[in-house]
């Protein structure tokens, strides 16, 4: 599995575990690292993940508020739980990061629906992404 591809998953994995706990993105990061300190039976936490999930953090509102305007049908809280934070991460990365070309941060997050969720939630996670690559320019400006 390629670098990106793992940090990915990790940054995927923190901003889970803090909505699952009701705790902030940065301090789930920080334990996790210091986990990967401690316990040498835990892979260090990559630059990469780093940058996403503290990226992520900056826009988290901003997210959260184009999430809840566009997934028609959803509200932000019912829907999966899964879903919303691979929403979230392929959020950050497609508009906010510009290191990554639009069409792998969609296809990274469709992955992650793949492994992690239902077998709507690919279908879904690309639509609502493709729908923010659409707006992209307006949504940086906003």
């Amino acid at each position: 599995m390629a670098a990106r591809n793992k940090a990915r998953k990790r940054a995927f994995q923190i901003l889970f575990e803090a909505d699952q706990r009701g705790a902030s993105v940065q301090t789930v990061l920080a334990d996790w690292i210091r986990h990967a300190r401690t316990d040498t039976r835990q892979p260090p936490v990559s630059e990469f993940t780093m940058e996403l999930v503290e990226g992520y953090a900056g826009y988290a509102t901003r997210i959260d508020e184009l999430i809840a305007t566009y997934a028609e049908g959803w509200d932000l809280d019912r829907m999966p739980v899964v879903d919303r934070n691979i929403i979230r991460l392929g959020a950050y990365e497609l508009v906010w990061a510009d290191g990554t070309p639009d069409a792998v941060a969609i296809d990274e997050a469709v992955e992650l629906a793949k492994e992690f969720s239902t077998d709507d939630s690919p279908a879904f996670v690309n639509g609502l992404l493709g729908r923010f690559k659409e707006l992209k320019p307006s949504l940086r400006r906003a």
